[in-house]
């Protein structure tokens, strides 16, 4: 367990009380609501300094979030130090960023892993607000090589195509993870 209990006895008792489908709906739309959290603050700090500036903090805030849920993931779950490209991808996919993520798929090929997204749920919201295309990229990319590299330096993580890279209509970003040694 963590030096920290997650959740008090009375938070547990609750939970536990609750049926099981009805608690992963309820794990879930908690997850979403963090999204929701960072969209709106993302909005507002758009709208007062700009989306590059916006952009540099989303993703400095993203980039120390990927530590933090990297080493939270490990300890959790008892993973060894270094843990091989499979068990990072495991583990991205148990993250706040990538779990509720519906439209995603994970290829997995000796010392090598592909995340593709196919559906962007903060992208179509955004063009359905008539706000444009969001240039992820860097965001993405401090995200997803922090969180790898506090695993595994070994481990490289290469942007084959995200926003604001022009992409076929049917993906929106595309990430390889590859085992250096």
């Amino acid at each position: 367990m963590s030096e920290y209990p997650l959740g008090s006895f009375e938070d547990r008792k609750i939970l536990a009380e609750i049926p099981f489908e009805k608690l992963l709906d309820f794990f879930f739309l908690q997850i979403r609501n963090l999204w929701r959290v960072d969209g709106l603050y993302f909005l507002e700090i758009e709208k007062l300094f700009g989306t590059e500036n916006a952009t540099q903090i989303d993703a400095s805030v993203w980039e120390a979030m990927a530590v933090l849920e990297a080493k939270s993931l490990q300890k959790t779950f008892n993973i060894v130090e270094n843990p091989d490209t499979p068990t990072i991808m495991k583990l991205l996919r148990l993250t706040s960023w990538a779990l509720d993520h519906p439209f995603k798929t994970v290829e997995l090929f000796p010392n090598k892993a592909v995340l593709s997204v196919n559906r962007c749920r903060t992208q179509e919201a955004r063009l359905k607000k008539g706000l444009g295309e969001f240039p992820c990229k860097h965001v993405r990319y401090s995200y997803l090589k922090a969180f790898v590299g506090a695993l595994n330096q070994e481990v490289k993580v290469n942007c084959v195509v995200c926003p604001p890279d022009p992409r076929p209509n049917d993906l929106w970003c595309k990430w390889e993870f590859e085992m250096q040694c």
